[in-house]
């Protein structure tokens, strides 16, 4: 399990260093600028949140093919990713959770954002354990605090994952009435934890969603929700900062149109996460060699 698995959660912690920053960008005044190629437009991104990073950098290949410039920020946490496309130093989030998971930032930031478009359906919030854990459901941790330190693996502390964690499945549940806490840390840490207990067939709960690449990767099996804590299944967005479609209406056009099945989103992520981790531009050149004609029909 380590090798390939290891390198991939290697390269998303180096990339989480990289981006803690938020930097001003397109023109001098922090807004997209047209200009010769259709301008620049910066797509913001957390890179430890794979549907994220992969749909990112197919934008970039996409509309760079049709002469615009595009920069990929990378913002360690969902806030300020949210405040940057408010405040306009960010044109879009290509991967956005408006509907469950992001609910709060979109209510405190929505009257200066621009929702383009759901690409992907079906996306979920979830508790995770390893497929060989006798636990089927989040009442299963009922009494078993001792067994796992009390403790739930956690990503990073301003995720809506953490949110919904904190204030809706601990207390529906019961849980911290039980001994409970949730971890919080980064994707990355809790990726290696996940991997670490499965190497040695050891019990853990994590957070995890879908579609996320972790899923296929490790043996792993969603706890039932039945009391929905959780929230239901969302679709993913294109986020930009308000007024976007009217400076780039061509590039709004392409992401309204823009829809992603399970499988090509799978092998989208595969790709440029599994199979060129180092590199994901070149995943999403392999992927688009493969699927020419939906890049195609983007625009007709």
């Amino acid at each position: 399990m380590i090798g390939t698995t290891g390198k991939r959660i290697g390269a998303a912690t180096l990339a989480l260093g990289l981006g803690l920053g938020l930097t001003a960008c397109g023109s001098e005044d922090g807004g997209s600028s047209e200009g010769e190629g259709g301008g620049t437009i910066t797509l913001g991104i957390i890179p430890s949140w794979t549907d994220g990073l992969s749909t990112a950098y197919l934008w970039k290949h996409i509309l760079e093919e049709d002469g615009y410039t595009v920069e990929i920020e990378e913002i360690n946490d969902a806030a300020p990713l949210y405040t940057g496309l408010a405040e306009g130093d960010l044109d879009v989030y290509p991967s956005a959770w408006p509907e469950v998971t992001h609910a709060a930032y979109m209510e405190e930031y929505g009257d200066d954002l621009e929702d383009l478009g759901t690409y992907y359906d079906g996306a979920k919030l979830t508790i995770a354990v390893p497929e060989y854990s006798e636990l089927q459901s989040i009442e299963d941790l009922v009494g078993k605090a001792d067994d796992y330190d009390g403790k739930i693996v956690g990503i990073e502390a301003g995720a809506g994952l953490t949110k919904a964690t904190q204030e809706q499945v601990i207390p529906q549940y019961g849980l911290d009435e039980d001994g409970w806490t949730l971890q919080t840390s980064s994707t990355p840490a809790m990726l290696n934890a996940l991997e670490e207990a499965v190497g040695s067939e050891e019990d853990i709960v994590v957070t995890l969603w879908r579609p996320f690449w972790a899923n296929n990767t490790f043996p792993v099996r969603d706890l039932e929700d039945p009391k929905g804590a959780l929230g239901e299944a969302e679709g993913l967005h294109e986020i930009a900062t308000k007024g976007f479609g009217e400076e780039f209406p061509e590039v709004a056009e392409m992401m309204a149109n823009a829809k992603l099945d399970d499988e090509q989103y799978g092998t989208l992520e595969d790709l440029v996460v599994n199979e060129h981790p180092d590199d994901p531009a070149a995943g999403v050149e392999a992927w688009i060699a493969e699927n020419q004609d939906w890049v195609d029909g983007l625009t007709s």
